[in-house]
């Protein structure tokens, strides 16, 4: 399996921090937010990975990374999104990348507690399809929320006034290679992008969706308050007592 981080976009809400710098390079606690899906990639066993930059600092990137040898990688690989065209068409980026390999996408924003390795290991089990990840929250009206029935996912709904369950889509997914040939299909939202929401529907139109939980905490970075909650959920990890 290969790895794709998203980290394009202009960071709109985080202005005006992101006037100067990619917002996925603005610091988590004591190191830079990309360095975070990196390593939960690295951590689950995937080494070939590319990055999706965008704007205009993406420069930025290749100096702070490099091949990414501070992570025991041999290269890192990176392409160049232009404009905001949505999650979906960032992905499309790594069409050539992915080859006839299946793939482990991350938005760049996104931080969890805990590794992804055993949900990694059961998606390569299916073989095909896809998977995503799901996280119990509070506020799922401000997420991609599943309706479950039974063990399956029948809907995903974008940001619903009445969410008909307490778990949101977190920016972890996983597909295998004919998720550049769902992209094709899609027209773009009333946004004017086109919407990872409606790949992951179109897999659970073929019943090739899967689900898995995230354990330990999960969030993304992408406004002031969830920034600063990044941190410190960080902070806490690192400095919690080790226990045997």
């Amino acid at each position: 399996m290969k790895g794709v981080i998203l980290a394009g976009g202009l960071g709109s809400r985080l202005q005006p921090l992101t006037k100067i710098t990619n917002k996925h390079l603005l610091p988590i606690y004591d190191k830079p937010m990309i360095y975070y899906p990196i390593q939960t990639l690295v951590d689950a066993g995937i080494n070939d990975i590319l990055i999706v930059t965008g704007g205009n600092n993406a420069g930025d990137f290749l100096r702070l990374l490099g091949n990414g040898k501070e992570f025991g990688l041999k290269e890192i690989r990176y392409t160049y999104q232009e404009g905001e065209g949505g999650i979906a068409e960032a992905l499309n980026l790594a069409h050539n990348f992915a080859g006839d390999d299946s793939i482990v996408v991350i938005l760049g924003d996104n931080l969890i507690e805990k590794g992804i390795k055993h949900a990694v290991d059961s998606f390569q089990k299916q073989g095909t399809g896809a998977k995503i990840l799901l996280k119990e929250v509070d506020d799922p009206e401000r997420f991609g929320v599943p309706i479950i029935d039974g063990d399956k996912i029948v809907k995903i709904e974008e940001k619903p006034k009445n969410p008909q369950s307490n778990y949101a889509i977190t920016g972890i997914y996983m597909y295998d290679n004919s998720v550049f040939e769902i992209i094709k299909t899609l027209k773009p939202s009333d946004r004017g992008e086109l919407e990872i929401t409606d790949v992951n529907n179109a897999y659970i139109e073929k019943g090739s969706m899967t689900y898995d939980h995230i354990e330990g905490w999960w969030t993304d970075a992408g406004t002031f308050e969830s920034l600063h909650h990044a941190s410190n959920l960080v902070a806490e990890k690192r400095d919690a007592p080790v226990t045997s």
